[in-house]
């Protein structure tokens, strides 16, 4: 990789002499195959939620998340009143288009407008929809807002170190790994060692076109069985990405 060389021989970054500031995420539902992106609406979604994670009655989906598990669905429900209403983090129901039941949850949050640079987290779904077709699209959908509608330049992904199976999926999804922030926080009590993945704009027509292949039905046999994996898919994307 070449780099830019000012006048006082110091490596420097490339220009963006074009780059605006570009606008927040709007609240507006996105519409997919298997699934609907809504903003969170507590009347609508809280028991359509509580219902589909009381399938975890362990609470093992809440072990890396900063709140939760939440014994009633008034609790849960008081939760997201006073949590999810707000533009930044800006929540999302996942809703399944078979049942038009919400399954589960995901946000836009540290929202950076003024250099184009957006988070997803808060990423919490109920057994009713993981490892589905639309846990998948779901992401691919709020990813599609990220880089097309609204032009941001990276879209970051950060969990627990020690979170195995969000890393797995932030792998899978296209995420590049960044790196390990030490000590980053805590909660819960105990501390948390935060992972840092990202996506950047100049990847994301090749790994459009991996999600777009792994969604298509044709990708799924009689049986519902994908016929090529998506990890696959997403790691030759950002090689074609790295070459162009």
């Amino acid at each position: 990789m070449q780099h830019r060389v000012n006048s006082l021989g110091q490596l420097i970054g490339d220009p963006v002499p074009h780059w605006k500031p570009v606008a927040p995420p709007p609240r507006t539902p996105i519409d997919g195959r298997y699934c609907r992106i809504e903003p969170i609406d507590p009347e609508r979604h809280a028991a359509q939620l509580f219902e589909a994670i009381s399938d975890d009655p362990d609470g093992r989906t809440w072990t890396y998340m900063g709140y939760g598990p939440f014994a009633t669905l008034p609790e849960y429900r008081a939760w997201m009143k006073a949590t999810c209403l707000g533009d930044d983090p800006l929540f999302h129901a996942v809703v399944d288009s078979g049942s038009g039941q919400a399954v589960g949850v995901a946000s836009y949050l540290r929202i950076d407008p003024k250099f184009g640079v957006i988070e997803t987290g808060h990423i919490h779904y109920s057994p009713r929809l993981q490892r589905t077709r639309a846990a998948t699209e779901a992401m691919y959908l709020l990813m599609r807002r990220v880089f097309e509608e609204l032009h941001y330049r990276r879209y970051e992904w950060k969990c627990d170190a020690l979170n195995g199976p969000s890393r797995k999926a932030a792998a899978r999804l296209g995420f590049s790994y960044e790196g390990i922030f030490r000590q980053a926080t805590i909660y819960k009590g105990r501390n948390r060692d935060t992972a840092w993945y990202a996506i950047i704009d100049k990847e994301w027509p090749q790994l459009k076109a991996a999600y777009e292949t792994w969604l298509d039905p044709a990708n799924f046999d009689a049986e519902g069985r994908q016929k090529q994996g998506l990890g696959a898919l997403t790691a030759a994307a950002l090689l074609a990405a790295a070459k162009s």
